[in-house]
């Protein structure tokens, strides 16, 4: 059974129709339980760093990464401005951001801005498409001298492209990062309930920290490169053959 994804989400009639066809024959029928955790990865085995970027609209920034084989988590949030406690109605000065956990080992910092720099325009002022404001303007937050340096060779690249235009991408330190609220977490991967279900409707909380939630966000908004989104959808098409209960990991 093709999974369809002529758009960004599952479709409603696309869920009521898989539900239909699987209870007319049992064979093939998915059991969803309410939840089931995700095992948590050792973190003494998996040394994390952290970066954090604003390119646009933190729902689908938070998408562009999430794929990335090495990065282990995503969060959406607010960076970059003066106002205490941000929210989403009342950012003050901050920027819409997205925070990235990944492992050294398998991806690095410079891998991550050839993926912010492809995700966004950069020569656009104040916005992205049409979403236009200071809250989507394009930064590129550091932790360290060699962040800074790496980032500032990455936006003279950028802009060696081309002369006609000017790179409007900032690069900070990052003084904080205020997690954005819960409903903005993961957006992509919400508006799938199919895939929500096939991961055994986590938690919030947990749904927030997972790797395969991240993945799976990315894999919603059709971000994920072509083999991981191939992969993705050879797997969950396996599910509904087979009748496996969950999805657990790609």
């Amino acid at each position: 059974m093709k999974v369809d994804k002529s758009n960004s989400s599952f479709s409603s009639p696309f869920l009521c129709i898989t539900i239909i066809l699987l209870a007319l024959n049992p064979v093939v029928s998915i059991r969803f339980p309410d939840r089931i955790p995700e095992v948590p990865k050792d973190p003494s085995n998996q040394p994390l760093q952290t970066a954090v970027f604003a390119l646009g609209c933190f729902w689908r920034s938070e998408a562009a990464f999430g794929c990335l084989n090495g990065v282990v988590r995503t969060s959406v949030g607010y960076a970059g401005g003066s106002k205490p406690n941000p929210e989403y109605r009342s950012l003050g000065d901050h920027a819409e951001c997205v925070q990235v956990e990944y492992d050294p080992e398998v991806i690095g910092f410079r891998q991550l801005l050839e993926v912010f720099w492809s995700n966004h325009d950069s020569r656009q002022v104040f916005g992205q498409g049409p979403d236009v404001g200071n809250q989507y303007r394009s930064i590129i937050f550091t932790s360290g001298t060699e962040e800074s340096r790496l980032a500032a060779v990455s936006k003279e690249r950028e802009q060696s492209k081309s002369k006609s235009s000017i790179v409007t991408t900032q690069i900070q330190q990052l003084e904080a990062f205020h997690p954005a609220e819960p409903e903005h977490q993961k957006f992509e991967l919400k508006r799938n309930p199919f895939l929500l279900q096939l991961m055994g409707n986590l938690p919030e909380e947990e749904l927030e920290r997972s790797t395969l939630a991240a993945k799976l966000n990315g894999y919603a908004a059709e971000l994920c490169p072509s083999r991981i989104q191939k992969q993705i959808d050879a797997k969950i098409n396996d599910i509904i053959k087979k009748g496996w209960p969950i999805l657990r990991e790609i």
